[in-house]
């Protein structure tokens, strides 16, 4: 085996499993890897954000666009504490990574040196990283880096995707053993099915349903079984409900795509789902949000309603709802197996579309009722702009090629309730975590995994504020991407909530300029022409349309600040509760329970 040093193994692992890029920021601790990266540079990109929380917002990005993962590099300390937030929204969203991370160097821990945790542990930071990755690996020995890099691309990749932790030393990645790379083969046959008598169970339940709906979420989408999901959606003629993060899968404008269900869901969805007599839910799981809190009545009727639950991650079944049937399974592979049998069967045998008719009607009916209340406001023409009119603009100038990044915020409720995403991978969000940046910083690493695609953010403006720098690094790398901000001078989401629940009281949810009183935020346009990027302010809906056209033409970085009104707020058609305060009724659709059945 050849001689090697620890950074050289470590990097022509990364080569050899094919990873395009390292996103990293240096220091003190990682600079003995940075020669070999140079040694490589035609091989594998070091691409260098100006914050680590950055780096891991690409990286987590990038594979939700391209499922394919790359690596993130950290220095000791605090560069690696700033990798902790990134690294729990794509755990929660089942997003992958390799998070590099160094610490001091073996030979001196546990002696307190320059930036170790050593209060309970020496060179204790994998306590600190634990709880937010799949799995922490601490090589202690160069030895050991050939076995750390492999198990760690498995356990990233294999199942349910997550981040990984590799946390080195950094002497090892100076010191020198013989050593070789030790690539895994993953060639994608890690796709659990079901049995013949789970499938015939499968057919039986929707056999005896007069009232099914599919619930899709990201393991839909992490499987990419979307053509045969809408393939199911076609040949059963049923509705499907989409998480956020399972937009996409099936076509957004077919009459029986419903869209998102909770509080900010839409009214056809949470009417189906507490309708529905069974649920076909796969690869979801039925958060809070996505379950009106799991108050019965207002997103969904367990148990009342059947649940056939099928999920990769055995976890997450049963761990919301009790389901009628639990299925380990992989997404597409459970759909392809149920597609089959429903083809192989005998005419009449099994669950028909025509059993549906009057389902279907009845969805169509609140498909149509919700289109009525929201129509009028999609060309609302107002100084700021009406929230509406600003997604209707986005929708219709931006092409189906679009990656869509979306930051958290009131902005990011909007955009469930009524975008349309044309394909799966397109529409990224940060929804378990819900942390602020991930769209901000995300949409550099979109724009690396689909060059030639447009990629978009509609980030707040809180979270714009928080992580403004991105703008620096698309400049520096050429990224054109673009940045709408949602610019309506407040923690919007959460001012609605205050407001909503505090009678109308608000403190430390607004922008204000302490001097004058008025509400106050940067120029935005010009902090991105003080970057080398494009700026425009957009304050009227006649000049929505041309900024973007223009941003999109230009193929460079460019921010458009886009003033929106506050104080209108997305129609809520579930609900969502802060225990104890009491949840509200929506102001939309069905409001309780009565009788124990909806109303």
């Amino acid at each position: 085996m050849p001689m090697m040093n620890g950074g050289q193994l470590i990097t022509q692992h990364l080569v050899d499993e094919g990873v395009p890029y390292v996103f990293g920021v240096c220091g003190h601790g990682n600079v003995g890897i940075l020669d070999a990266l140079y040694e490589q540079r035609d091989r594998i990109r070091l691409i260098s954000p100006r914050h680590e929380q950055c780096a891991g917002h690409m990286a987590d990005a990038y594979f939700r666009v391209r499922h394919e993962p790359v690596a993130t590099l950290t220095s000791t300390g605090p560069g690696s504490a700033n990798i902790v937030m990134p690294l729990v929204t794509a755990l929660s969203d089942s997003s992958a990574f390799l998070a590099i991370t160094a610490n001091v160097p073996s030979t001196q821990q546990n002696r307190a040196p320059f930036q170790e945790l050593y209060a309970h542990n020496q060179a204790d930071f994998a306590s600190v990283i634990k709880p937010v990755v799949k799995r922490a690996f601490q090589p202690s020995r160069v030895e050991m880096l050939p076995l750390a890099m492999r198990q760690a691309f498995d356990t990233m990749l294999i199942g349910r995707p997550g981040p990984v932790n590799i946390d080195v030393p950094y002497n090892l990645f100076q010191e020198q053993a013989e050593l070789r790379a030790q690539a895994g083969q993953r060639n994608g046959s890690h796709r659990p099915g079901v049995g013949e008598e789970d499938l015939a169970q499968v057919l039986e339940l929707l056999a005896q349903a007069r009232r099914p709906v599919m619930f899709i979420g990201h393991g839909a989408t992490l499987s990419e079984a979307g053509a045969e999901l809408a393939a199911l959606q076609e040949r059963l003629g049923i509705p499907v409900i989409t998480s956020p993060n399972g937009m996409g899968c099936v076509p957004a404008a077919h009459p029986l795509t419903l869209g998102f269900i909770g509080r900010n869901g839409t009214y056809p969805a949470n009417e189906a789902g507490r309708h529905a007599d069974l649920v076909l839910a796969i690869g979801a799981r039925f958060d809070d949000r996505s379950s009106s809190s799991w108050i019965p009545g207002y997103s969904w009727n367990f148990p009342a309603t059947k649940l056939v639950h099928v999920d990769i991650d055995p976890q997450e079944l049963g761990r919301n709802y009790p389901p009628t049937l639990g299925l380990i399974a992989d997404a597409r592979g459970f759909a392809r197996q149920l597609l089959q049998r429903l083809q192989a069967a005998r005419p009449g045998e099994g669950p028909q579309a025509e059993r549906y008719a009057a389902w279907r009607e009845q969805v169509a009916g609140w498909s149509a009722q919700w289109e009525a209340y929201v129509a009028p406001t999609r060309e609302a023409s107002a100084q700021p702009l009406h929230p509406m009119s600003v997604v209707s603009t986005v929708q219709k100038l931006l092409p189906e090629d679009v990656v869509l990044c979306l930051d958290s915020g009131v902005h990011h409720n909007w955009f469930m309730q009524f975008w349309k995403p044309s394909r799966a991978q397109s529409m990224l969000n940060s929804w378990g975590y819900s942390s602020m940046g991930f769209g901000v910083c995300g949409v550099l690493g979109a724009q690396l995994a689909a060059p030639d695609r447009p990629c978009v953010a509609v980030v707040g403006d809180g979270g714009f504020t928080m992580t403004p720098y991105v703008v620096a690094t698309a400049v520096e790398y050429q990224l054109p991407c673009v940045w709408v901000v949602w610019n309506n001078f407040a923690w919007g989401a959460i001012r609605d909530l205050q407001y909503g629940l505090f009678d109308g009281r608000e403190i430390g949810t607004a922008f204000y300029h302490g001097a004058s009183g008025e509400r106050y935020n940067p120029d935005f346009a010009a902090w991105a022409r003080a970057c080398g990027a494009e700026g425009m302010t957009v304050q009227r809906l006649a000049d929505l349309g041309p900024a973007i056209e223009r941003a999109l033409a230009l193929r460079r970085p460019c921010v458009i600040d886009v003033f929106v009104d506050g104080d209108i707020r997305p129609p809520s058609t579930g609900t969502w509760q802060l225990p104890p305060i009491p949840y509200r009724e929506p102001v939309f659709g069905a409001r309780h329970l009565a009788g124990g059945e909806p109303v």
